[in-house]
């Protein structure tokens, strides 16, 4: 599709990235993420109205990764409110995303909903309340995209399994402090499945513009207040990108979320939201050529929350 507004931009963005040298590498601990291809690159704009725009391989599915943990917030903070708060804190961990060192002095409870630990909680306080978290997690992103073919990665989900002991250690130590209702063999499956959902940069994009219409789904339901959609945002910009959140905020000046299969959405409140996806990634978990892109398109369109 074309936009007279966004075409251009995204155009002259995908012509300088294919001329980025360093382009960082696949997620290798993560064997099924390991063989994607680094120079792959994508990028998506959808509007308020649902209107999507692309540019290269936005229409390529890959895993979703970390991106979920969004949309896990968001249905839970609809269900919780300010409760959720109680389980995860809200402030930048400063630490790698599958940290153990802040969790035995801060009693259990996870710095953000966003590094790993986090994000069990939430996914726990999720499929406490609806009986199957990634499933609820898959219905709402069919819904918001319009996708209805999105669905698991086994593969991936399986391959997280295998590697999967840091998580299930940070899974044990907050169930010693009563801060997992789930059984962590039951949690972990719930979490691997949730992260190996494969979409597009469009399907992302789509899935995500309730954020930048503060709150309002996709059906003109509402998912959450005003206020709520604030947070979430703030969450986003301060905690999105792990211990590198500090530098994509510098950089790009958005909410921003990232995945370790190369994926990072961004919003603009009010205005629109980018989904970007290049699996090369930094030695922080970011996709190079995303944040480079996204990084450009700040700059060339002005457009960001500062």
């Amino acid at each position: 599709m074309t936009s007279p507004t966004f075409a251009p931009v995204l155009e002259r963005i995908a012509d300088e990235i294919r001329r980025l040298p360093g382009r960082g590498h696949p997620a290798d601990y993560i064997p099924a993420l390991a063989a994607c291809d680094p120079r792959s690159f994508g990028m998506a704009v959808a509007e308020p109205d649902g209107t999507v725009y692309g540019v290269g391989d936005w229409r390529q599915p890959f895993s979703t990764q970390s991106i979920t943990k969004v949309f896990t917030l968001a249905l839970v903070l609809a269900r919780e409110g300010d409760a959720l708060w109680e389980h995860v804190g809200r402030e930048p961990s400063g630490n790698p995303f599958n940290s153990l060192v802040q969790l035995e002095y801060e009693n259990g409870i996870p710095r953000n909903p966003f590094i790993n630990a986090g994000a069990l909680v939430v996914t726990d306080r999720l499929h406490t309340r609806t009986g199957d978290a990634a499933g609820e997690l898959l219905t709402f992103l069919r819904a918001e995209s319009g996708n209805p073919d999105l669905t698991f990665d086994k593969d991936v989900a399986a391959s997280e399994a295998a590697h999967g002991d840091r998580n299930a250690a940070l899974a044990h130590f907050m169930a010693s402090y009563g801060n997992i209702d789930t059984t962590v063999p039951a949690l972990l499956d719930q979490y691997f499945r949730q992260c190996s959902i494969r979409a597009s940069c469009a399907d992302l994009a789509l899935a995500t513009t309730f954020l930048a219409r503060h709150g309002i789904r996709a059906d003109g339901t509402r998912l959450l207040t005003r206020s709520q959609a604030k947070q979430v945002n703030a969450v986003m910009l301060t905690c999105g990108t792990y211990d590198a959140a500090g530098e994509f905020a510098y950089r790009v000046g958005l909410p921003g979320k990232s995945g370790v299969g190369g994926g990072i959405i961004a919003v603009v409140p009010g205005r629109c939201v980018l989904c970007v996806w290049s699996p090369g990634l930094d030695e922080r978990g970011n996709s190079v050529a995303g944040v480079a892109a996204l990084d450009r398109f700040t700059t060339l369109t002005g457009l960001s929350v500062f």
